[in-house]
């Protein structure tokens, strides 16, 4: 059974550290271009969200107009003191 020597443990820590600089670094520059990906797409749906909601309400005022019912005479009754 092998122990861990010194030299072993620094070369394992040095490879950690320089994996964890190296993603942060490509982070640093591949988020921004990721966010700004991810915020298009979600104005985008949200546009066609917004198009769809209006052609429905435009279609259902041209489908159904209103209709008026016919409930019987208006009174207007004023008050006898």
């Amino acid at each position: 059974m092998e122990t861990a020597s010194m030299p072993s443990l620094i070369k394992t820590l040095l490879w950690i550290i320089a994996i964890y600089y190296i993603v942060k670094f490509l982070a640093r520059l591949f988020l921004p271009v990721v966010a700004k990906k991810v915020v298009e797409k979600a104005t985008e749906q949200f546009q066609q969200q917004q198009q769809q909601q209006q052609q429905q309400t435009q279609q259902n005022k041209t489908d159904k107009p209103k209709e008026k019912k016919i409930v019987g005479d208006y009174i207007d009754f004023e008050e006898i003191k």
